[in-house]
């Protein structure tokens, strides 16, 4: 009962059965990359080394707001595409306070987010490594400056059809995402050492 309720807490309705087949990612880290760390970062102790906790994914609607409530189509439209990229229902968040600036009352519903953990969130990873990220316009690889002071890293996609699975001719509207991954016992240079040995298509350094 306890884990059903901090699931929907993070990310929603309780996930769906985990993938058959584990992460060729997961695999990787596992495999080769934790010794690595070890190698060249002195994190020989298994549980000092950096960890990818969980993968969050979040869309703003407020700018749909319609007299404090978000029209139906909108809420729809986001709802199933976090359900057809990740596998897991999305939770509907609400305003805290009111904004007056923003005409945003407390209780609006003014975002979506899901939050993935374990074997959905390594092949989710997976796609967005290998299959969104290519098909982004004028794709120049992201950016390294995204990362926290604790090695968290945040990225922005500007719309959904990055995404294969996301037939745009069926949607209403364009609309992009926050995607933050979540790191334990980490740091900026520790983390994007992982992510890049995964595969993420960093900007290449000017020294490089």
């Amino acid at each position: 009962m306890a884990s059903d309720k901090k699931k929907e807490k993070d990310g929603g309705a309780a996930a769906p059965e985990a993938p058959a087949n584990p992460s060729r990612l997961k695999t990787l880290y596992d495999e080769q990359i934790g010794a690595e760390l070890g190698e060249k970062f002195g994190r020989t102790n298994v549980m000092s080394r950096p960890k990818l906790e969980k993968i969050i994914l979040n869309v703003n609607m407020g700018r749909h707001l319609e007299n404090n409530k978000i029209p139906p189509n909108v809420k729809a439209t986001v709802i199933d595409t976090l359900t057809t990229v990740t596998g897991q229902k999305p939770t509907v968040i609400t305003a805290r306070k009111s904004v007056s600036n923003f005409k945003v009352r407390e209780g609006a519903e003014t975002a979506v987010r899901v939050t993935l953990r374990r074997d959905h969130m390594w092949h989710f990873l997976d796609r967005l490594i290998n299959l969104a990220t290519p098909r982004i316009k004028d794709f120049r690889g992201l950016s390294e400056k995204s990362f926290d002071a604790g090695g968290n890293y945040s990225m922005g996609l500007t719309e959904q059809g990055v995404f294969p699975e996301i037939d745009m001719a069926k949607v209403n509207f364009t609309h992009g995402m926050n995607i933050n991954m979540v790191f334990s016992n980490s740091s900026p240079e520790l983390s994007r050492h992982i992510l890049e040995r995964l595969g993420m298509p960093f900007r290449k350094r000017e020294n490089e």
